[in-house]
């Protein structure tokens, strides 16, 4: 049953060694996402399970030590999903059978999450990755998170994935009327851990603003049916004309 959850934004720019200059202009949103891993702490859980969005390469399952990597950002950076990274580095390359799909390189979201866990040197549970394609349909991505909410007695929750890119005419998507709307919505459903809200987004829209979140956020509906759990936002904006949203379920 999941006992708690954090979803955090995912892009690159919020690991300061990508950001350079820029970096101190998330700082807050860094802090809300340490502070929303402290709730997932909080409730130990049995097993965490991290979700975010992938293209073709990096859907799927991904198992704790796999690496991530953001060299195509232009850092030398490199990162493992799970508890002590530099002790599961140890354990693959020495004294254990090599675990299958360990070399399996994380997509961007995940690689996201594994430099949060390891910014707060998670060694709570043990923990796995999820790819989620944006297309990916409601009801999927909803049955996803049903099904992943019976892997643990006490199941925690990490949800990468990013609000609108069509907030301000040098976002991404460029400007789209829709999307400060969209985003209070998602804002509001996340932070009253309204499951119901989530799992009725509208995907062609989510599509059409670039909102990488949506999948990852039904999947979350999904685990949440039944928890009973209640919610807090905890950071909502949008830096770079992207929105960015923090929130934790307990």
């Amino acid at each position: 049953m999941l006992v708690a959850a954090a979803v955090c934004p995912c892009p690159p720019l919020l690991v300061p060694d990508v950001a350079a200059g820029a970096a101190p202009e998330l700082d807050a949103a860094r802090a809300a996402c340490t502070d929303a891993l402290g709730v997932l702490a909080a409730a130990r859980p049995d097993r965490l399970v991290v979700v975010g969005p992938a293209d073709q390469s990096g859907r799927g399952p991904h198992v704790e030590g796999a690496r991530g990597t953001f060299h195509g950002f232009g850092v030398d950076l490199d990162v493992r999903l799970g508890r002590n990274r530099a002790q599961v580095s140890e354990d693959l390359a020495v004294g254990s059978e090599p675990v299958e799909g360990a070399d399996r390189p994380l997509p961007p979201s995940l690689a996201v999450a594994a430099w949060l866990l390891g910014r707060t040197d998670w060694s709570d549970a043990p923990v796995e990755g999820l790819g989620v394609g944006e297309p990916l349909a409601a009801e999927r991505c909803i049955q996803s998170g049903r099904e992943i909410a019976t892997r643990a007695e006490r199941l925690a929750l990490l949800v990468m994935g990013d609000a609108s890119a069509c907030r301000t005419l040098k976002a991404p998507g460029y400007l789209d009327d829709r999307a400060a709307g969209f985003d209070a919505a998602v804002a509001q459903a996340l932070g009253a851990a309204d499951v119901a809200a989530l799992q009725a987004l509208d995907a062609e829209l989510a599509y059409e603003l670039k909102a990488s979140g949506r999948a990852p956020w039904q999947v979350l509906a999904g685990a949440g049916e039944g928890a009973g759990l209640a919610g807090a936002l905890l950071y909502e904006d949008a830096p770079y004309g992207v929105g960015y949203v923090v929130a934790a379920w307990s």
